[in-house]
């Protein structure tokens, strides 16, 4: 088996901020492509100046990036996105909203040289415990994701950068993160079809240019293998019930859903051998580690486990899939938080108060920031009112740690630093841990005003959402300030 046809099938992540003598040294060799991810990024200069480099080494190189247009973004990874999300572009529901945020996105990304976008999630998220999808989801229920992630599909590809339909066959629900836990959908395959897939046999009509797999276990499926390898799932539901002839591509392999048993190697073996044509590989991958790769692969198709023309058929793909890429020109495109973003971004705001309730919160005493362990999806980009500049009119503010801090003695102390006035308590997706709820009740108990705000993908009954934005980014912690507080300045972009 030829070197290169193995080497073509890996898109790697790497570490810094200008292309490695290494990884430079791989793409002249024929490696597939790069993946970009938030620490690659300084500014949308530099980004394509990177892309650039990228390109100089192997002009067929799929310069990859995920940019889903709300709280999961890459080009405003130090900022906080000026996109709404595809939750509150799901509420707003209006496909021509949505295909023109895809299309803004798209123009961002041509931009800086990046031809592959890791986007739209079309995942159903009809758990409110998923711990990783929430508000990267469009909604709950099938047919509306099915229009709006073929509107996003359509807007980001008439506008030139090829989209990517995720996380199939659905990660919308289950309870756990494959980022660092195997998640289990333990469904049969008609309801697969009538619920899950719909979005994605849209996005395939759509004309969607690659789907990227999930690391989920399918047991009515494939009792043995996750999604990104099992054949089963890939040739089967994928390839033979949708119909798919585009590019196949994993999650990224060092997540524990992939490899936390078995290796990276050893996962992207199995991963070509199920279907898989583009092998994410992660975030900061080595030359070693590609080299391992390689060698297992390798291996392999020495051992008769994986067949030389299987891994042929996914070089193909990834080369013809790069020859059809598009460059937009090195320019300054960029998206604009403006007073109609806002409005509009505002209106998807739900408030369960009275306005009594949101009038005493306009003049709070003090504000309590819940931070979760962070999402590896999401990163540790700055999120709602906290990316701008004094949002809450000089009111102090307390940041707690729901996985290390206290609850009651959080209560305690803010109760205290602000014994009169409305406590506003603004989380993601408070509901789904306890030390959140916890504090939560605490402060209630003292008879105060609580006002909770949930950033996140709320509870059914709202019991700790007085306010919901069903997203986090700087574009709608601007709306929720407007909807605390009336007129606002727009911050710059």
């Amino acid at each position: 088996m030829p070197h290169a046809a193995a080497s073509t099938t890996l898109l790697p992540g790497f570490a810094g901020t200008t292309l490695p003598d290494w990884l430079a040294a791989r793409l002249r060799d024929g490696l597939g492509g790069v993946c970009i991810f938030g620490p690659n990024i300084e500014d949308a200069a530099q980004l394509r100046r990177l892309t650039d480099q990228i390109r100089d080494a192997n002009p067929r190189a799929i310069v990859a990036i995920d940019e889903e247009g709300g709280d999961v973004t890459r080009l405003h990874y130090a900022t906080g996105s000026p996109y709404p999300g595809n939750a509150v572009l799901g509420r707003l529901d209006d496909t021509a909203v949505t295909a023109r945020v895809a299309a803004t996105v798209a123009a961002e990304l041509r931009a800086t040289g990046c031809t592959l976008d890791f986007a739209p999630s079309v995942d159903v998220n009809s758990n409110p415990l998923n711990p990783v999808i929430g508000v990267r989801s469009f909604g709950a229920d099938e047919q509306l994701v099915a229009r709006h992630g073929a509107a996003w599909v359509t807007g980001l590809q008439d506008a030139g950068v090829a989209a990517c339909a995720k996380h199939f066959p659905g990660h919308g629900d289950v309870d756990a993160d494959s980022h660092i836990a195997l998640p289990v959908l333990d469904v049969d395959r008609e309801t697969l079809l009538r619920r899950e897939l719909v979005p994605f046999a849209a996005a395939i009509d759509a004309g969607v240019a690659s789907i990227m797999t999930s690391h989920i276990m399918l047991p009515q499926i494939d009792a043995e293998h996750p999604a990104t390898m099992s054949s089963a799932v890939l040739e089967g539901l994928l390839r033979g019930d949708l119909g798919f002839e585009g590019l196949i591509v994993s999650d990224a392999l060092d997540m524990a859903g992939a490899s936390g048993e078995i290796g990276i190697p050893e996962a992207a073996v199995r991963s070509l051998a199920a279907g898989v044509d583009l092998l994410c590989i992660g975030t900061a991958n080595t030359d070693e580690q590609l080299g391992q790769i390689e060698q297992a692969i390798a291996d392999a198709v020495e051992a008769g486990r994986l067949t030389a023309s299987r891994v042929d058929q996914a070089a193909q793909r990834v080369r013809d899939f790069a020859a059809r890429a598009s460059v937009g020109d090195a320019g300054s495109a960029s998206a604009l938080i403006d007073d109609a973003a806002v409005e509009e971004a505002g209106r998807a705001i739900s408030v369960q108060v009275d306005a009594d309730a949101l009038d005493a919160a306009r003049t709070p005493a003090a504000v309590l920031r819940l931070d979760a362990p962070a999402n590896i999806a999401v990163g540790t980009a700055p999120w709602g009112p906290f990316s701008l500049d004094d949002p809450w009119r000089g009111a102090p503010v307390t940041r707690m740690d729901l996985a290390a801090d206290d609850p009651a003695g959080v209560a305690q102390r803010v109760d205290a630093e602000a014994p009169a006035g409305t406590v506003i308590v603004v989380g993601k997706g408070n509901h789904r841990h306890a030390t959140a709820i916890a504090v939560i009740d605490a402060l209630r108990a003292t008879g105060r005003s609580v006002l909770t705000v949930d950033m996140g993908w709320p509870s059914d009954d709202r019991a700790y959402a007085d306010v919901a934005t069903f997203g986090a980014s700087r574009l709608l912690g601007t709306a929720l300030v407007r909807e605390l507080f009336g007129d606002v300045a727009v911050p710059a972009s």
